[in-house]
């Protein structure tokens, strides 16, 4: 039976008790919420680069024993050394790897010219849907090349070097006019080139042998049937295709470190300390109420009460307050992911998804800054405040124990 007036009166009757009490299961609830919200925040930033191509993995092939080189050669159009060209019959085995969904192929280039260089990246322009080619159908203005000798140029480096709709320029020694300007928006820098040609035009600029390149690309994106194959994809791309590098979101969640590591590592294990804290604080303010209210366990018993129907007073009390908690605790947690989402972080680009040059010491392009994508999802608040339930039940039962050996004889005798 179940007193409703009662636990109210009791929960009042010692205010200061029931505030510690509340505070201690707001405050693990809190912590519970704003260390998985980080967490989900660094995997989702992880996981934007592949987002904005709408692909799960990018498949290159780098040289072998030239990581991180400058070049043999300093003039001129060539494969950069982690996107080394894959033949149309790896292309093909790709595309109908288990598994596997879509994919899409692009040529990424590199010409190097006195003084500078400048990234070329060829697209299947009738495929926007997959890979890099998804970066592109935001146009600011202009449109898509639709015949050979047409370019798009990213508008920061347009205007930079006073390049506009209609500007003719030489790439590879090949003469092309611009007819659109792209926007690389935040989290696509894995995509971002300086000019985007028609896929043709780009195998004809690399193409130092006739026929080498027919049906050939340096970049295959990869769409899966489920997301969860993921490893099992990868081995299967490394054992069909001799050499290649696969990249995806967990590429760059190696290269975060720091918080975002242990975030993702030990934010369940921070998460458990959290709890089992503010478990062990309700149960020790409730025990030291317990110890008050013996006498009067004692006389609810003379009076007819079972030891059920104390215990059930008990786990009421102890779960309107850890309602109460985890309530609050929800609230200040949620206030905390939107402060934390106010912060930048910098992303380093892995080295084989890197579209520059190792040896071009352009720090701000070969990193992507963007605020932490942290929110509370409706379920994790839903686990927060499962969890502070739970406790209540865990610190209830705790003392439904205690209240077993009270004996409302001896009780009596001591008033």
């Amino acid at each position: 039976m179940l007193n409703t007036s009662y636990v109210v009166n009791e929960l009042r009757r010692r205010p200061h008790r029931t505030m510690v009490n509340v505070l201690g299961i707001a405050v693990g609830i809190a912590l519970f919420v704003a260390i998985n919200a980080v967490s989900d925040g660094y995997r989702k930033a992880a996981s934007r680069p592949f987002e904005n191509l709408g692909a799960d993995l990018l498949v290159q092939r780098a040289e072998k024993n030239h990581q991180g080189h400058a070049p043999i050669s300093m003039r001129g159009v060539q494969l950069p050394f982690s996107n080394q060209l894959i033949p149309a019959q790896d292309v093909s085995k790709l595309e109908h790897l288990d598994g596997v969904a879509a994919s899409a192929g692009s040529l990424l280039l590199w010409e190097f010219m006195p003084g500078g260089f400048r990234t070329l990246l060829g697209l299947d322009f009738t495929r926007l849907d997959l890979g890099p080619g998804r970066v592109v159908r935001g146009l600011s203005s202009g449109r898509l090349p639709e015949k050979a000798g047409e370019a798009l140029v990213e508008k920061h480096y347009a205007k930079f070097n006073h390049l506009g709709l209609g500007s003719g320029l030489d790439l590879g020694g090949r003469p092309f006019v611009i007819v659109g300007l792209v926007e690389i928006k935040q989290g696509a820098q894995v995509a971002a080139a300086n000019y985007y040609l028609r896929l043709d035009d780009a195998r004809t600029l690399a193409d130092a042998a006739p026929g080498m390149y027919e049906g050939a690309v340096n970049q295959v994106a990869l769409r899966l049937s489920d997301p969860a194959l993921q490893d099992q994809v990868k081995a299967r791309v490394k054992a069909e295709v001799p050499g290649a590098v696969v990249g995806s979101s967990d590429s760059f969640l190696e290269l975060m470190g720091g918080v975002s590591l242990v975030s993702s590592r030990f934010a369940f294990i921070v998460s458990c300390v959290a709890f089992a804290a503010a478990v062990l604080l309700i149960i020790k303010s409730m025990t030291a109420s317990l110890v008050e209210r013996t006498a009067e366990i004692g006389a609810l018993k003379t009076v007819g009460w079972t030891g059920r129907d104390v215990r059930t007073q008990l786990l009421a009390e102890a779960l309107v307050q850890c309602l109460l908690g985890g309530l609050l605790g929800v609230t200040l947690g949620f206030l905390g992911a939107l402060a934390l989402g106010n912060l930048s972080i910098t992303m380093a680009i892995p080295w084989e998804l890197n579209p520059l040059p190792a040896m071009a010491k352009a720090e701000t392009q070969a990193a992507q800054t963007m605020l932490l994508p942290v929110a509370v999802s409706w379920r994790l608040a839903g686990i927060a405040l499962a969890l502070s339930v739970l406790s209540g039940v865990l610190a209830a039962w705790a003392l439904g124990r205690m209240t077993a050996g009270i004996k409302p004889a001896v009780t009596l005798r001591r008033l």
